[in-house]
């Protein structure tokens, strides 16, 4: 198996994709973070000492979509579209979804997971002095679209809950 990634001699490099025309490329990626029962309702009342966890979260989300080429090395430098983070309240923590778009010449599944990754960080930050033993888990890929794989969607999940060109909300 070949990785594009390494080059003859197997050392990481970044992928020429100067050839390749831009088309347009979305990735939405999910993660959920647990929590307990007293940040649940501390979330659900607005009664969180930091604040608005939601909001902060969402806009670290964002930031972090389009900061990604910054804190992974062999990320490409690639014009983000669009970017939308939502998040919904559970009885044992918060899913988190982003969605990310663009028209260039590179998929933006990195990140899409670099704004579940980040936007889930947010919420432990602001949690954190409530429930020191809040978890992040399950960051995945849930689907992507465009580039020459086409469409893609992990098997068993749920379709993304923001329509392509929606703004996305908080559930």
């Amino acid at each position: 198996m070949s990785f594009p990634h390494l080059d003859a001699a197997g050392r990481a490099h970044m992928v020429d994709v100067t050839a390749k025309q831009p088309t347009v490329r979305t990735a939405t990626a999910r993660g959920f973070v647990r929590c307990s029962t007293d940040v649940i309702t501390a979330l659900r009342d607005g009664t969180v000492p930091k604040g608005d966890v939601l909001a902060v979260a969402r806009i670290a989300g964002i930031q972090a979509a389009k900061s990604t080429p910054s804190l992974l090395p062999l990320a490409h430098v690639i014009g983000v579209h669009r970017a939308s983070v939502d998040l919904e309240i559970v009885d044992d923590g918060v899913h988190v979804e982003a969605t990310v778009g663009t028209a260039d010449r590179t998929g933006v599944e990195m990140e899409a997971l670099t704004a579940v990754s980040v936007t889930a960080l947010a919420i432990v930050d602001m949690i954190k002095g409530v429930d020191r033993a809040v978890v992040i888990e399950d960051v995945r890929i849930v689907a992507k679209s465009g580039g020459r794989s086409g469409d893609w969607v992990r098997p068993g999940e749920a379709a993304p809950f923001v329509a392509s060109g929606d703004a996305g909300d908080a559930r």
